[in-house]
């Protein structure tokens, strides 16, 4: 196994078993609800935002821990970034994730995100991955709930460029 897929499992289960930021809200002023019908992850993203900054930022759900993992980083990446800099970000891991985006050759500020660059390898784990990232951009949005189903062709399994 390689180094990097060897970190890649660590991190996944890491995050998966101890997952950074799950809690809900109470203060919450943005919300919304993700759903991926084709396994069953389901999620609640919660943002305080003041100042058009993401001050604070949770995650209740369940799902694979690929998207569990995916939701405690993504709270990471967002906590004290602007409501732009969320969204490059989002745009950023989308076009990662699908394979629109060389992460080692293009300038990006995915930093420890470059991680998840492997899910493109296992199309069926795509929306995994990207579900939480989706949710995150409903609720900057003001939208209450998205869902994989809805995503368009460019996420669906077969495809996404390996």
């Amino acid at each position: 196994m390689s180094e990097l897929s060897e970190l890649y499992q660590q991190v996944i289960l890491d995050h998966n078993k101890k997952p950074r930021n799950y809690r809900k809200l109470e203060d919450a002023t943005q919300h919304a609800e993700g759903f991926n019908p084709l396994c069953g992850d389901q999620l609640m993203v919660y943002l305080r935002v003041e100042d058009g900054v993401v001050a604070d930022v949770g995650f209740e759900g369940s799902g694979c821990a690929i998207s569990k993992a995916a939701s405690s980083m993504m709270t990471q990446a967002v906590k004290g970034k602007t409501k732009d800099e969320a969204e490059r970000l989002f745009e950023e891991f989308h076009r990662m994730v699908t394979g629109e985006l060389d992460e080692e050759q293009t300038p990006n500020g995915l930093g420890r995100l470059k991680i998840f660059a492997g899910v493109r390898e296992f199309p069926a784990r795509v929306k995994c991955a990207s579900l939480p990232w989706h949710t995150l951009h409903a609720a900057l949005a003001g939208e209450v709930s998205t869902s994989t189903e809805n995503l368009g062709p460019d996420i669906d399994a077969d495809r996404v460029s390996a």
